[in-house]
């Protein structure tokens, strides 16, 4: 135990130095990396974000029925039963004009102002009815044929749009992922065979000694992690500020827009990051200590 310890800390010495070496071509490496994670830090968080969306969309689904106003409450609370009756539909009620004029008050915040313009409540009573969006096609079938309906408003483009904008952002993110892991193992592999290059006469000094090639290796791998962890880091601490104020702010602009906490993005961010760091630092490392081999 007390040899691996030694060993680790001699190893980190070691990458400590080789990082010194060439201090400003490591510093712009470390800050080119962290760039990099940002920008694909920013893109994990909206597809996550875009998801949370559709999901919350998918379970909160509802269709609203603007019934004709000659049945008056009565007739609306028989027809929000014959409509629960339908297969697909998992509640209906009655939102009266009060409520409607409130929840708008709601949405729109401070421009609920615009409201006040009117003598009368603009909004109508409606029939608020929450379905299984799987079975809308049907729903929507059963509503034609009951009577006393004139309109049905439903959110399913809406839906479909953010399914869309989800897929969208997740083919980019995909191609924007790979981009990251190839620049990545690119600056950590030429650092590494810079490095090499630096400390030709300790490597060959080692070998004659009889030193294992993981051995000699492990510095300039522990350098790799030290480059990919650093720009992980500092990466992480610019998307979660940027993450946290970009949900402030649409929270205050969308009130009504599900969005997920700032503090879970961020937490499955800093994970996202933090394990391609680790992954990409390795991978890189070995890439740089595989082609100085070779040359």
């Amino acid at each position: 135990m007390k040899n691996i310890n030694s060993n680790g800390v001699y190893f980190l010495k070691e990458a400590i130095t080789v990082f010194r070496l060439n201090l400003l071509s490591n510093i712009l490496s470390l800050f080119s990396i962290a760039l990099i994670f940002f920008m694909f830090a920013m893109m994990f968080s909206g597809w996550r974000v875009s998801n949370h969306v559709a999901e919350a969309l998918q379970t909160e689904a509802e269709i609203n029925v603007y019934y004709n106003k000659s049945i008056g409450t009565e007739g609306a609370l028989q027809l929000a039963g014959q409509i629960e009756g339908i297969y697909g539909v998992k509640e209906a009620r009655l939102v009266n004009e009060s409520e409607a004029y409130n929840r708008m008050e709601k949405i729109l915040g401070e421009e609920s102002k615009v409201l006040k313009v009117f003598d009368e409540n603009p909004f109508s009573s409606y029939l608020e009815v929450k379905i299984d969006l799987e079975q809308t096609d049907l729903v929507l079938k059963g509503l034609k044929i009951l009577p006393g309906i004139e309109h049905v408003r439903n959110n399913r483009d809406v839906l479909d749009r953010v399914r869309s904008i989800a897929g969208t952002i997740r083919i980019f993110g995909t191609m924007v992922l790979l981009a990251v892991a190839i620049c990545t193992m690119v600056i950590v592999s030429h650092m590494i065979r810079q490095g090499i290059e630096q400390n030709k006469e300790q490597i060959n000094t080692l070998r004659l000694l009889g030193a294992p090639e993981m051995f000699i290796g492990s510095p300039f791998l522990l350098e790799g992690l030290l480059l990919t962890l650093g720009g992980a880091a500092i990466s992480g601490l610019a998307a979660a500020l940027t993450i946290r104020q970009i949900n402030f702010q649409m929270a205050s602009t969308l009130p009504f827009m599900p969005l997920p906490s700032a503090g879970v993005l961020t937490h499955q961010m800093l994970l996202a990051i933090g394990f391609l760091g680790i992954v990409l630092g390795i991978a890189g490392s070995f890439l740089g200590l595989a082609s100085a081999r070779k040359s």
